[in-house]
């Protein structure tokens, strides 16, 4: 039985990770936080909360990004500037590694262009920050951020404009599960 952990915001907690366990199938015990992780600094508390049972996973896959990117003022400031999103990813990282060997990585999901709160071209910048840094620790990385972009009206609701549609659960979900068997 391979153990298998889910970590991030909630493109993971109402999105893909409402479908990966039943997509993994026989073979596969999935943890999941009933939390959403939301930001960078949130994710490294859940994984000091939820360390137990992250401990003796053979694989996790986690993202957070898009509660960092988003601003919520006038002045259009980040919620978590790059430089504090990349130094806390890589302490999330580090202490992922204590716990489990194999990690993968989802970049932020892009979202539509009318979203007043974020912007896909901070979302970007946010994705080409972390994931050389992230490459370079030996992370593997699942371009969830592609896959969306391709069809983001089809991949992305409209009434809240950033979480994923029913066809982006499904496919963001085969994707992981591909991305979770190939690293195991």
């Amino acid at each position: 039985m391979k153990k298998v952990t889910l970590l991030g915001d909630s493109i993971r907690l109402i999105g893909y990770g409402t479908k990966v366990p039943e997509l993994l199938g026989d073979g596969y015990t999935v943890f999941q936080p009933t939390d959403n992780c939301r930001f960078a600094q949130y994710l490294l508390r859940c994984v000091f909360d939820y360390k137990n049972e992250i401990a003796g996973s053979d694989v996790v896959h986690y993202n957070a990004g898009l509660w960092d990117a988003t601003f919520l003022f006038s002045d259009k400031k980040s919620f978590t500037p790059v430089e504090d999103y990349c130094k806390t990813l890589l302490r999330v990282t580090d202490e992922l590694k204590k716990l489990c060997p194999r990690l993968i990585f989802a970049t932020t999901t892009p979202c539509r262009t009318d979203m007043p709160y974020n912007d896909n071209g901070i979302i970007k910048s946010y994705n080409d920050a972390i994931v050389p840094l992230l490459k370079e620790r030996g992370v593997e990385i699942n371009d969830l951020n592609a896959l969306v972009s391709k069809d983001i009206i089809g991949y992305i609701r409209d009434d809240d404009k950033i979480h994923l549609t029913e066809k982006g659960i499904e496919d963001c979900s085969r994707q992981v599960v591909k991305a979770i068997k190939g690293k195991l």
